[in-house]
């Protein structure tokens, strides 16, 4: 049976956003009941009373919050190392029959350099290069016969080393990009393996975003 409480509650997990605000006590909540009535009516199927509604967003949005924020408190304050690389070149690539053979060549040119950075990701019609700007040309003499979409200079990357738990987690990814977000950071790239990710971000605003990184593990 539908009530107004599973209702609001279901309403606001579809807006995270929002449901951060209403935690923070930042959203007046006579006017967002306001404004939300006609549709929780209308799951509903009856009218409501909007002391209802907003007893009930002042009781899910406390109860979200705490299952949320603990278990991701827990995995952001055992975040490892951050660390940070500038002067990266972004390829996107349009994903072809050779570009694999393509690859590989250039992979075996660059492992003759040491530290340089190189990671790859390959989508169903795109497929990204992330590199060491020293290595531009020797990307582009590897892929002279591939197809480029796009190229962005001037980047940096942040790589996190995530506790084992996150994959069990829900909300780790959320909470980082909405901090990220908050702060106007524009992620490029994100690379992911199971305990590791990558942001890729204009050097303009890496300082900003390792920042925000560095406050995420005092998360309490």
């Amino acid at each position: 049976m539908k009530t107004v409480a599973s209702v609001v509650e279901q309403y606001l997990k579809t807006k995270p956003f929002l449901l951060s605000s209403l935690s923070e006590g930042i959203i007046n909540l006579t006017s967002l009941s306001r404004l939300i009535m006609p549709e929780i009516e209308l799951h509903l199927g009856k009218d409501v009373k909007q002391g209802a509604v907003v007893m009930a967003l002042k009781r899910v949005s406390e109860e979200l919050d705490f299952k949320i924020s603990h278990k991701v408190s827990r995995v952001m304050q055992n975040i490892g190392e951050i660390t940070v690389r500038s002067s990266l070149t972004d390829y996107t690539f349009t994903t072809s029959e050779t570009l694999l053979d393509s690859q590989a060549k250039l992979m075996y040119e660059i492992n003759k350099i040491k530290d340089v950075f190189y990671t790859s990701s390959r989508g169903v019609n795109e497929t990204n290069i992330v590199v060491s700007s020293s290595v531009n040309k020797t990307v582009e003499l590897a892929l002279k016969n591939e197809k480029l979409l796009s190229k962005k200079e001037n980047l940096s990357s942040i790589t996190i080393k995530l506790p084992q738990d996150n994959v069990s987690t829900p909300g780790v990814y959320y909470y980082i990009f909405q901090s990220l977000a908050w702060e106007g950071i524009i992620i490029n790239e994100v690379i992911s393996t199971t305990n590791e990710f990558t942001i890729i971000v204009d050097e303009s605003q890496v300082d900003i975003a390792f920042k925000v990184m560095k406050d995420i593990k005092k998360l309490n």
